[in-house]
């Protein structure tokens, strides 16, 4: 028997990579993240992160746990939801930045609606600068989306990474000329980092493409136009890690509520926070 408090607090951070951010998250003392891992290790018998004063990583064990301890966590939400008797109703207008069209995301939005079908459920997939526009505005009840910086701390931590340059296989970037970029419109968000590190190292840099839509910069890469900027885990099919550039840094993916908080947006919040750790895997 695995205790499902225990669970939880592996998944959180399992996606947070962080003792420290699970903590936030869950709102419990470090002390006690700790707590429920070694529990759950020792329910286990195995070793379920690799951790040091530097990182934290989940081991192969760690690996397999992921599915189980969500199916296990499922079942619990479904029984609790049956007995308490309540139907989720109205209308629900989520935005997903485009960084997800090629995880399991809809996997995610589906379980959703099969629990929740009485939840008008509009999906909106923009540039993560835009859904905080829209949001701000009051368009949208729900938005996952990147944080817009490390000094932005709004919205709850799905998920944190690093992002990378990447690539055609082959292409390599001639430091005496600019730095050919495939990236999204204003207000892109990775599009402002990408620029914003070039800029700060002295680097010339010059527009390959532009494209509001992620297949289509995926495209471009994979004709060999130039680099861009993305997130490490989420590297397309095709495309591979670029060197001799400057360092991107970290990147993150909150979830953040409109200035009116609905049942409906709460639900699909908590399955978005159960489920993160499959936003960080390709389809």
């Amino acid at each position: 028997m695995y205790d499902p408090v225990q669970l939880r607090t592996f998944l959180t951070v399992a996606q947070t990579l962080s003792f420290t951010q699970a903590a936030a998250r869950l709102g419990v003392r470090q002390s006690t993240v700790s707590q429920h891992v070694r529990r759950l290790e020792e329910a286990t018998g195995r070793t379920l992160f690799a951790r040091d004063t530097h990182s934290v990583g989940l081991t192969e064990d760690g690996e397999a746990l992921l599915g189980f301890a969500r199916t296990i966590l499922g079942a619990h939400e479904r029984a609790a939801a049956f007995f308490a008797g309540t139907r989720l109703r109205g209308r629900l207008r989520f935005g997903a930045s485009e960084d997800f069209v090629l995880t399991r995301l809809p996997e995610i939005l589906e379980g959703f609606r099969h629990e929740h079908p009485e939840v008008d459920l509009e999906l909106s997939v923009e540039l993560s600068g835009t859904l905080h526009e829209r949001l701000g505005a009051g368009r949208l009840d729900l938005v996952l989306a990147k944080r817009r910086g490390p000094e932005d701390e709004r919205g709850r931590l799905v998920w944190r990474d690093r992002m990378v340059w990447i690539g055609a296989e082959g292409v390599r970037v001639d430091p005496e000329r600019p730095v050919p970029l495939i990236v999204f419109p204003p207000p892109g968000i990775t599009r402002a980092r990408a620029l914003e590190v070039l800029e700060r190292e002295g680097r010339a840099w010059r527009i390959a493409c532009t494209s509001g839509s992620l297949s289509g910069l995926i495209a471009a890469a994979r004709a060999g136009l130039g680099v861009m900027a993305h997130t490490r885990g989420l590297i397309p099919p095709g495309l591979v890690r670029v060197g001799g550039l400057p360092e991107l840094g970290p990147v993150e993916f909150a979830l953040l509520q409109g200035r009116r908080p609905t049942p409906a947006a709460e639900a699909l919040a908590a399955a978005v926070l159960a489920g993160g750790d499959r936003l960080s895997r390709p389809a």
